[in-house]
């Protein structure tokens, strides 16, 4: 079965990547995906599948199922496609969505010899938005057991069981009242206060947890030197280790805003974005994910706990039900992702291969769940005993 799936995405080859290059030459942002969605949804339908489009409340979000037989395992690849703002897919955003869309089409076509069923699910917004929170509180993966994605990276080889930190942003906003700069008594200085929030949250920073990050910009600081500015803007990231940690974080925040608003007297207003949780990745999953890709020539290593690494909805997803999230190389060691750099690797020859690998070994590895009860067995347990009790009520 798994020489059958090889087979099928080699089959599919010039369609993964072109599905690949046409996101990546429509790079569109968070909850604006529509043609890259579309993009995914007319291939899968040209291919005789149909699609629920929208999906979970999510107008670029959308579903495609093929049922085996009564029973068995439901198994979701997930497709992301939105870009950074500016730089575009940064993120290798275009790969992922190849990657799990060659997936589905190779395992749809031999699931009926399966009990179980398979599904691709498109979620927008990763990088800023949480597409996946909202699909999850929508219940869009109420009936999934297990999720399955990849996600680009640099060098020379692959990484399985990475974890990831929890993750939110803050919006600050201060409204004052503008004046001449000759008399700044009688105005409210909207930046006073957001400049004093900065320096609060540096004063508060020894009593934070060791592996909390704030880190903001202003993005708005008024528009003369020669006026008080009445109105102020600051968008801050905050990551921690656990979601737990994550809210007393934001909470800290709120009040380094609110004391410098009643410090100036301007008026505060703080907007928390979707929080996303750290990352659980399931081990057994990772492993045959590993196995399958070093058969297919990609040499992978197994991450260390404890990392200071990034964070992705995934996370939410990862609590509520196995998930693997694990790492192909695109690029050469060093060039990172997020810049203009990476963006320009994203649709060259070597991402076009990661498509076609990554596709196989997404499936291989629904291959090795729909053919295996005692390792769906071993999934669940390595689950149960991974994810803290406090998310389970």
């Amino acid at each position: 079965m798994k020489d059958r799936v090889i087979s099928f995405v080699d089959s599919k080859r010039d369609e993964i990547i072109e599905l690949s290059h046409n996101i990546h030459k429509n790079p569109e942002v968070a909850f604006t995906e529509h043609k890259s969605s579309k993009f995914i949804v007319e291939l899968l339908e040209k291919n005789g599948y149909k699609t629920e489009y929208p999906y979970a409340g999510l107008d670029t979000a959308f579903r495609a199922t093929k049922k085996g037989k009564e029973g068995g395992p439901k198994i979701a690849f997930l497709a992301e496609y939105d870009a950074l703002p500016e730089i575009g897919h940064a993120c290798g955003h275009n790969v992922i969505a190849a990657c799990s869309t060659g997936a589905f089409l190779a395992v749809a076509d031999i699931i009926g010899e399966y009990a179980g069923e398979i599904s691709i699910i498109g979620t927008p917004a990763e990088e800023s938005g949480g597409g996946k929170v909202i699909i999850l509180e929508n219940g869009g993966f109420d009936d999934i057991e297990y999720g399955l994605m990849m996600h680009p990276s640099s060098g020379e080889r692959g990484l399985v069981n990475r974890g990831g930190r929890a993750a939110t942003s803050v919006t600050v906003e201060f409204f004052g009242k503008s004046v001449h700069s000759s008399r700044p008594e009688f105005g409210i200085n909207a930046l006073s206060a957001m400049i004093k929030t900065f320096n609060n949250i540096d004063m508060m920073r020894p009593m934070f947890h060791p592996k909390d990050n704030v880190n903001g910009i202003i993005v708005k600081g008024g528009s003369a030197a020669n006026a008080i500015p009445d109105y102020t803007k600051a968008v801050f990231s905050l990551r921690a280790d656990r979601l737990i940690e994550l809210e007393k974080l934001v909470e800290n925040v709120k009040k380094c805003a609110e004391n410098a608003a009643a410090m100036v007297g301007a008026r505060c207003e703080v907007k928390v974005g979707d929080l996303y949780a750290e990352r659980y990745p399931n081990l057994p999953m990772c492993l045959a994910f590993k196995e399958n890709c070093e058969k297919l020539g990609m040499p992978m290593d197994v991450a260390q706990p404890g990392g200071m690494y990034g964070s992705s909805d995934i996370g939410n997803v990862s609590i509520k039900l196995p998930c693997i999230h694990d790492y192909i190389p695109l690029c050469p060691d060093g060039v990172a992702s997020h810049n203009t750099e990476y963006t320009e690797y994203t649709d060259k020859e070597r991402a076009d291969e990661v498509c076609i690998l990554g596709a196989k070994a997404l499936a291989m590895t629904a291959v090795d769940i729909l053919e295996s009860e005692d390792f769906r067995k071993e999934i669940y347990e390595s689950f149960e005993k991974q994810i803290p009790e406090e998310y389970k009520k």
